[in-house]
């Protein structure tokens, strides 16, 4: 389909979704400003875009953008590091996520690549392995111009985020403001379009005056040319630098910066920022900012924010590029992704308190990226080994009441069985243990993978403690509905308050990554979804249990069920596009079993579709907020109107291709254990039990629960760009809590019962037996 038709047909498709009129949305459509978070990292320009350049609005403000590649807040001293000491005491700081292109089989991001995502305001990278020099400008009187620039911003269209470089120097050449370069990486930053800066100079000292520039951008390059002398490892990267050889360089850094700041007129604007790493793996930087923000008041002492992250003493690298065109009056077109820096909240008042709470951020950072692989390896064998473990036991209890023969050992194997209820109860309680883990600083104990695993257990632990400490853990769905309850509202609690527990959680966000910092990541999603749908089931069966009628119950689901896909969707909490299709199908499957319906394909169909509408209408509620204030859903609907959504759309595929591909471990757990939850628990044979089976006869709506997470974990892997990984959380919470009320079913069912195939189990709400009391 060509792309203007394709366009057309999306646009028909939101404007039917909010029934807006045609000529409101074509009038809005002109809105021009920041349009994406760090999410949507695809937005590009457009004939259409304007800005101060078509205005013809003069830079208002002065700004001194200091880019120091490689800086890190542990590099921050008061005796070494003095001119940066003072700035952290008199203005506001942050970690900065750094994230550009990377090279290719390395994670980080490279001096030039940092720089000209400054430049563009737009993830940016270079051409071929390493990390490249930083291009030697051409002087040109005055000026200069970058040798190579026309192959680097044609390279930028091949990396999937076609970002622009030389939008700041053009912006603010442009709009009749004049700008100067301090070395190679700040001509990379401060060029225009064609490449060219108006006043270049290799140190500060060198420029005779800097009143009449309205943009400065200077490099302190001190630690990058240290690290550029390192050998190169297999990858062209340089290896990591002495620490004196790193304290040298970041005091020679500290000094330029001096010099610098001594000959800024009064009044100027200061970013300084990390922009890039100088070590093998990636790092959280430094950023700073004094003097005028574009708000009018001036930043403070405290922590910096910015609606990219939405938490506090976190930034974005492309945010430099937004706050310097909102700190100099202009206004910021489309292609440039980022977001003004903001004061925060505070911090701590001593200087030194405050760096080292920043140094711990990017502390947790590392740790997490050291030990998220091993985790998930010991959680996936574990998991492994437990659904063996269980198969076995359950066969084991299979033969000793086959039919016709003496039952052996039924004391020892309830005891067995019963061993495995809890484990399978506190396994169900993992995944909300690894966000809830983020309550104890666990990187910061000597042994941070023995720490982590420790501390998810011991919540899961407490989780499960209160699952069998009341009257409920001798129903079938008592410890369920528990642990599911706990999985569904700490979720929506943490997604309500700015989504903290997901920042550095083993399962949650990576600041250092930089592709997304707030509401609902997809295994956050996957998690959440499952547990609400769960507990929704486990809450129908105690209502049916004290005979409240059927309609009740499923108002109840409703509302719960409405609530929970509001929060999942709405762009102040959850902002979640691809899972709001998702939940709403797999609530509605498990609203129309546990009525008592079948479900079609007719019905599936128009409950996607609702879900759909409901995403649309809520990406173009958002879209009609002002720019600053839209998140990627409204993002996604300036992509399709500017043509550029297939690029957005075609990049989150091919990651989903490559998760679901790559991540064999997450693949083979998701295949385990749906073999195991059909073919051992749910459809007997020589391995098997009828335990399902028997847990559907006690408590129906089990049955609509279980089949609507599976739906909705289905639908989330095709949609979302985390592939497997959805369905792999998700049945990391259903399967061990319905192995759970499956055991508890065979310990409930008279000692003569056989477990046998029994015939198909009607539909959830057509059983009216009430589910028996405990029993032990």
């Amino acid at each position: 389909m060509p792309h203007a038709a394709f366009r057309a047909l999306i646009l028909g498709v939101i404007l039917a979704c909010l029934t807006l009129p045609a000529p409101a949305l074509a009038a809005t459509a002109g809105t021009t400003g920041t349009t994406a978070t760090a999410d949507t990292t695809g937005t590009t320009a457009t004939a259409g875009t304007t800005g101060s350049a078509a205005t013809g609005a003069a830079p208002s403000g002065r700004v001194a953008l200091v880019g120091v590649p490689g800086l890190e807040w542990s590099d921050v001293d008061e005796s070494r590091t003095p001119t940066l000491w003072r700035l952290v005491a008199q203005g506001a700081s942050a970690s900065l996520s750094t994230r550009a292109v990377p090279p290719p089989d390395r994670g980080i991001t490279c001096p030039v690549a940092g720089w000209l995502t400054v430049s563009a305001g737009q993830r940016a990278g270079t051409a071929g392995r390493g990390c490249p020099p930083t291009p030697a400008p051409r002087p040109d009187g005055t000026g200069a111009s970058v040798p190579g620039w026309a192959e680097l911003a044609a390279h930028q269209a091949t990396t999937g985020y076609d970002a622009r470089i030389g939008t700041l120097g053009r912006l603010v050449t442009a709009a009749g403001g004049r700008v100067a370069a301090i070395g190679p990486g700040a001509a990379l930053a401060a060029a225009d379009g064609s490449g060219r800066v108006a006043g270049y100079a290799d140190s500060v000292e060198a420029l005779a005056d800097l009143a009449p520039y309205e943009l400065i951008v200077m490099e302190a390059p001190d630690l990058a040319a240290a690290w550029a002398g390192r050998p190169l490892d297999e990858y062209g990267v340089p290896g990591a630098m002495p620490a004196p050889v790193r304290r040298a360089a970041a005091e020679a850094a500290d000094r330029r910066v001096g010099a610098l700041l001594g000959r800024l007129p009064a009044g100027t604007t200061v970013l300084v920022a990390g922009v890039s790493d100088v070590t093998p793996n990636p790092h959280l930087h430094l950023a700073l900012a004094t003097g005028p923000a574009p708000a009018g008041e001036p930043y403070r002492h405290g922590h910096l924010t910015a609606s990219s992250t939405r938490q506090d003493a976190l930034v974005t690298i492309s945010d430099v590029t937004a706050t310097a065109i909102a700190a100099l009056g202009l206004e910021q077109p489309r292609e440039v992704v980022g977001r003004v820096w903001q004061n925060g909240g505070p911090a701590p008042a001593a200087p030194a308190a405050t760096v080292a709470e920043l140094v711990d951020a990017d502390l947790a950072s590392q740790v997490l990226r050291e030990v998220r692989g091993p985790f998930f390896a010991v959680f996936v064998t574990v998991q492994l080994a437990f659904y063996v473990f269980a198969a076995l036991t359950l066969r084991r209890r299979r033969e000793a009441r086959a039919p016709g023969t003496p039952a052996r050992d039924d004391a020892a194997t309830s005891r067995v069985l019963a061993t495995v209820q809890v484990v399978a109860v506190v396994s169900g309680a993992i995944a909300v243990s690894t966000f809830l883990a983020q309550l104890v600083p666990w990187w910061t104990l000597p042994a941070p993978m023995l720490s982590l695993i420790t501390t998810i257990v011991a919540i899961a632990g407490l989780i499960a403690g209160v699952a069998f400490a009341g009257p409920w853990r001798g129903h079938v769905l008592g410890p369920l509905t528990v642990v599911a309850a706990v999985t569904s509202v700490a979720m929506l609690l943490d997604v309500m308050t700015g989504s903290t527990l997901q920042v550095n959680a083993v399962s949650g966000y990576e600041p250092v990554t930089g592709g997304r910092f707030y509401g609902f990541s997809n295994i956050a999603f996957a998690i959440y979804a499952t547990g609400t749908i769960l507990a929704l089931a486990g809450v129908s069966q105690w209502l049916a249990g004290r005979g409240v009628p059927r309609f009740v119950s499923l108002l109840v689901c409703a509302g719960y069920g409405g609530l929970a896909v509001f929060a999942d969707g709405w762009p102040s909490w959850g902002a979640d596009f691809g899972g709001v299709p998702a939940f709403v199908t797999g609530l509605a499957v498990f609203g129309i079993l546990l009525s008592g319906s079948r479900v079609s394909v007719l019905k599936l169909l128009l409950v996607g579709a609702s879900g759909a509408v409901l995403i649309g209408a809520i990406a173009v509620f958002d879209w009609l907020r002002p720019p600053a204030q839209r998140t990627h859903l409204g993002a996604f609907v300036q992509q399709v109107i500017d043509g550029q959504a297939l690029t957005v759309i075609g990049r989150k595929f091919g990651a989903m291709v490559g998760v679901t591909v790559g991540n064999w471990s997450l693949t083979l757990l998701s295949l385990v254990a749906l073999a195991f939850l059909f073919l051992v628990l749910d459809r007997p044979s020589r391995w098997g039990a009828s335990a399902l089976g028997q847990a559907y006869a006690l408590a129906p709506p089990l049955r609509a629960g279980l089949i609507g997470a599976l739906t909705c974990a289905f639908i989330g892997f095709l949609i979302n760009d985390s592939g497997i990984a959805i369905p792999a959380m998700a049945l990391t919470v259903a399967v061990p809590l319905a192995l759970a009320a499956s055991v508890r079913a065979l310990r409930l069912a008279p000692a003569g019962t056989p477990s046998t195939p029994a015939p198909p189990s009607a539909p959830a709400a057509r059983a009216e037996r009430p589910e028996a009391g405990p029993r032990s």
